[in-house]
């Protein structure tokens, strides 16, 4: 469990660190991902980019566990 627990921690530091210029690639606005703007409300669902961020995430941990 500890090991588990200092990969999430460097996955998530790793993804903080890579965000802004993922950002700029247009992660967050592929498409399959959800944006409904109205006046006071906005609703954003990353579909696309959550499975990708799975995918990632189940390839290093799957690496890590071999």
């Amino acid at each position: 469990m500890p090991r588990l627990l200092i990969t999430l921690g460097i996955i998530l530091v790793a993804v903080g660190l890579v965000w802004p210029l993922l950002a700029k690639l247009g992660f967050g606005h592929l498409p399959g991902d959800i944006r409904i703007e109205r006046d006071d409300f906005t609703l954003f669902i990353p579909l696309t980019s959550g499975l990708i961020v799975s995918v990632v995430i189940s390839l290093i941990l799957w690496l890590l566990h071999k």
